[in-house]
C-alpha cells in the first residue's frame, strides 16, 4: 500500500504543477484577449516555480516529488530507484499531467487557440538548438535536485525553495528559444489535451539527456563516495 501512496503523490504533484503552470498560461491568454495586462513570462515562470515549491514541501516526503520523467530516469540511471518503480512513477506523472490538461480544456475552452499553453520551439530556431537549450535547463534543474534534495549532506530545509527558483529561471531563459518546458510532463499535459504535439520530441530528448548527464556528473564527482 505504501507504494501506491507514492504513485498517487506523483499523480497529484504532477497534476498540481500542470494545472497551476499551464493554467497560468491559459489565464494569461484570457486576460490579454480581454485587453487587460497579462501575467507575462515572469508571472508564468513564478507560477511554475512556486507550484514546485509547494509540491516539494507538501508531497516530497511521500514520493520524493519527482513530478518529472527526466528526474525519474536520471535516478534510475544512477541506481537510486528500481526499474519497476520508475515505470510506475512515469505512468503516474503522465496520467496526472493528462488529467490536468483535460481539466484545463474544460475550464478554459478558448485557450485551445494557444493549445492550452502547449510548448513549442520558437519560429526559426533549429531543432538541435532547441534540444540543447532544454537539455541545459534540465541539467540545471536536476543537478539542483541532487544537490539540495537527494544528497544527505544537504540540510534539505530550503530544498523546495531552491528547486523552485531554478524552475523560475529555466522558464524565463528558455521561453523565447525552446519554450522552457522544464519537464516532459509539463509539455505532455497541454499537448495531449489539445492534440498539439508539434515539436514534442524536443522536450523528451532534451530533458532526459540533460537529466542523465546531471545525475551521472553529480554521482561521480560530487556525491559522497563510499569505500
Amino acid at each position: 500500500m505504501n507504494a501506491y501512496k507514492k504513485y498517487i503523490a506523483e499523480f497529484l504533484g504532477t497534476f498540481i504543477l500542470i494545472f497551476v503552470g499551464s493554467g497560468s498560461v491559459c489565464a494569461n491568454y484570457y486576460l490579454t484577449q480581454a485587453g487587460q495586462p497579462g501575467l507575462g513570462v515572469l508571472g508564468i515562470a513564478l507560477s511554475y516555480g512556486f507550484a514546485v515549491v509547494a509540491i516539494v514541501y507538501a508531497l516530497g516526503y511521500v514520493s520524493g516529488s519527482h513530478i518529472n520523467p527526466a528526474t525519474t530516469v536520471s535516478l534510475l540511471v544512477t541506481k537510486r530507484i528500481d526499474a519497476n518503480t520508475a515505470i510506475m512513477y512515469i505512468i503516474a506523472q503522465l496520467a496526472g499531467a493528462a488529467f490536468a490538461g483535460f481539466l484545463l480544456r474544460g475550464l478554459f475552452p478558448k485557450a485551445l487557440a494557444i493549445s492550452l499553453g502547449a510548448f513549442h520551439v520558437a519560429a526559426g530556431v533549429p531543432v538541435v538548438r532547441a534540444i540543447l537549450m532544454e537539455a541545459i535547463l534540465s541539467f540545471l534543474l536536476i543537478f539542483a535536485v541532487y544537490a539540495c534534495a537527494i544528497d544527505k549532506r544537504a540540510s534539505g530545509v530550503l530544498a523546495g525553495l531552491a528547486i523552485g527558483l531554478v524552475v523560475v529561471f529555466d522558464v524565463i531563459v528558455g521561453a523565447t528559444v525552446s519554450g522552457g518546458a522544464v519537464a516532459p510532463s509539463i509539455a505532455f499535459g497541454p499537448a495531449i489535451a489539445s492534440g498539439d504535439f508539434s515539436g514534442h520530441h524536443v522536450y523528451w530528448i532534451g530533458h532526459i539527456l540533460g537529466g542523465v548527464v546531471a545525475g551521472l556528473l553529480y554521482d561521480k564527482v560530487f556525491a559522497e563516495q563510499t569505500a
